[in-house]
């Protein structure tokens, strides 16, 4: 009985020591994926900033300036993707909103991004676009992947349509949660106009007037590694409206300042990640290593029985040999003088 209790723990032992490596190295890149549907809005804001009026073509210092940010998944556009290439993709249709301190719109640029759902690499499938141009993103945008890594990565800029690297720089906490420090700084470059300005106003009127527009920004992110996702965001961003017929006179600030994510806005994003984070650590940690101690325990356990198993019959051999030596004892005792019965035979 013992014996067949220590094969069963072993068969459990085996089984719980193969399925910790499955988990986490077949299963987990299997499951863990970004929502097809997932919807996000995010504000944020630069005080004190430098906004241009297009009424007065004149740059004013403003109280604030907010980026209104929202991503939502287009679930049919990720099934025709998927329909088509076999993977299991995400397509996010985002808008950057920018406002003045009084709400009214200064831009807005869309965005069309398509990417893989496990490993939030650029899936090349059609559709991809910034303000209605096609793009060929390189490289991350808006996530990194999970289980993020301490090294750079290439993220892509809408403003310029291309990829550059984003700087790992070491560990910070936010919050109380431990995230990954990125930077990145894209040098003044020359970009495209937003087709959605005040006033009507269009690249081309823009073009007529004699001016092209410029940027540069320090990008900073916090990321907690575990899930890739940002927690705080932060750009130090500054755009300038060049005179093409007139080198010499001085550019108009188009907008400068120092943007940061509402702090309501960072409260509920920690919230969220915290717990997405358990969910992740789950399948990478909590169950591997639970699974493996859980075998060991097992194999202990069937060992422990072997091991009593094995030991019952010695001793029942050894009771026996006990049990002999009494009896013999008893009979060479009991020979050394005649029982009654014997006595009275004789006579």
């Amino acid at each position: 009985m013992r014996r067949r209790a220590s094969l069963i723990l072993l068969a459990l032992a085996v089984f719980f020591a193969a399925l910790s490596p499955l988990i986490r190295w077949y299963a987990f890149p299997r499951l863990a994926k970004i929502p097809p549907s997932q919807y996000q809005d995010m504000v944020l804001e630069a005080k004190n900033a430098t906004l241009l009026d297009y009424a007065t073509m004149k740059s004013k210092k403003v109280p604030k300036v907010s980026i209104v940010q929202t991503l939502k998944g287009n679930v049919a556009a990720a099934k025709k993707v998927k329909d088509r290439t076999g993977r299991d993709v995400v397509v996010w249709d985002t808008l950057s909103h920018v406002a003045d301190h009084k709400g009214k719109m200064v831009s807005q640029i869309p965005e069309r991004y398509v990417f893989d759902a496990h490993s939030q690499e650029p899936v090349h499938a059609g559709g991809e676009h910034v303000d209605g141009d096609p793009v060929r993103r390189q490289g991350i945008e808006y996530k990194w992947p999970f289980l993020t890594e301490k090294r750079d990565y290439e993220y892509f800029d809408f403003q310029t349509r291309t990829s550059a690297p984003i700087h790992y720089k070491g560990t910070r906490t936010v919050h109380g949660l431990e995230t990954y420090y990125f930077e990145q700084t894209i040098p003044w470059t020359k970009v495209k106009v937003p087709k959605k300005l005040p006033l009507g106003a269009t690249p081309e009127t823009v073009e007529q007037l004699g001016l092209e527009r410029w940027y540069t920004t320090k990008r900073m992110f916090w990321v907690e590694p575990t899930t890739g996702a940002p927690v705080d965001g932060q750009e130090i961003h500054k755009e300038e409206m060049r005179w093409t017929d007139k080198p010499g006179k001085k550019p108009l600030t188009a907008f400068a300042g120092h943007v940061k994510m509402r702090p309501d806005y960072q409260e509920a994003t920690v919230e969220m990640v915290a717990s997405q984070r358990q969910l992740v650590l789950t399948m990478t940690t909590y169950l591997p290593w639970g699974f493996l101690v859980l075998g060991g325990l097992l194999l202990a356990g069937s060992l422990a029985l072997e091991a009593r198993a094995a030991a019952a019959p010695r001793k029942g051999r050894g009771e026996l040999r006990d049990q002999l030596h009494q009896s013999r004892s008893l009979q060479a005792s009991s020979g050394g003088s005649p029982s009654p019965d014997h006595g009275r035979a004789k006579s």
